[in-house]
C-alpha cells in the first residue's frame, strides 16, 4: 500500500509554465480527465528541455524514454481554467531523471495535482541506457529543488 504524497506548495517547484484546458479536456463529470494530465506532464518536461537546447527529438543521438509516471489528485479543474505546471528535478541518476510536476490554479498556493516523470536516457539505435549528457545534468542539476 502506497503512502499519498504530501500536497506540494510552489516552493517546491524551480519553474512554471502555463497551461490552458481546452474544451474537450472536460470529461462527463465536467473536470479535467485524468489522462490529460499525464499530457500536461510530458509536455512541461519536453518543452523545457528543448527551451534549454537540450532536446532535438527528430535527430538527437541519445534521447529519453518515459520509463515511469504517476498522479496524484487533490482537487479538481476544468474547463475554461488556464493551469500553471510547476516543474523540478525530485531525483537525478546517471542515466535517469525523475522529475517532479505540480498543477496550480491559477494564483494558487497548492498543487491541485502533483505527479512524477522519470526518463531514462538510452542510445537513440541501440536503446540501451547511456550518461546523462553533461550539459543536460548541468540544466537539471539547477531544477533541483
Amino acid at each position: 500500500m502506497s503512502v499519498r504524497p504530501d500536497r506540494a506548495g510552489r516552493a517546491a517547484f524551480g519553474v512554471f509554465r502555463p497551461m490552458p484546458t481546452r474544451w474537450h479536456d472536460n470529461d462527463v463529470y465536467g473536470h479535467v480527465n485524468n489522462v490529460v494530465y499525464y499530457g500536461w506532464f510530458d509536455t512541461a518536461v519536453n518543452a523545457w528541455l528543448i527551451e534549454q537546447g537540450l532536446l532535438d527529438p527528430v535527430s538527437d543521438a541519445i534521447v529519453g524514454l518515459v520509463v515511469e509516471t504517476a498522479c496524484t489528485y487533490f482537487e479538481s479543474v476544468s474547463f475554461p481554467e488556464t493551469v500553471e505546471l510547476g516543474l523540478a528535478v525530485e531525483r537525478l541518476g546517471r542515466s535517469s531523471v525523475s522529475y517532479r510536476i505540480g498543477v496550480f490554479r491559477a494564483g494558487g498556493a497548492l498543487a491541485a495535482a502533483q505527479g512524477r516523470f522519470t526518463h531514462v536516457y538510452v542510445d537513440r539505435i541501440t536503446q540501451t541506457p547511456i550518461a546523462i549528457p553533461d550539459r543536460a545534468r548541468m540544466a537539471m542539476e539547477a531544477l533541483v529543488v
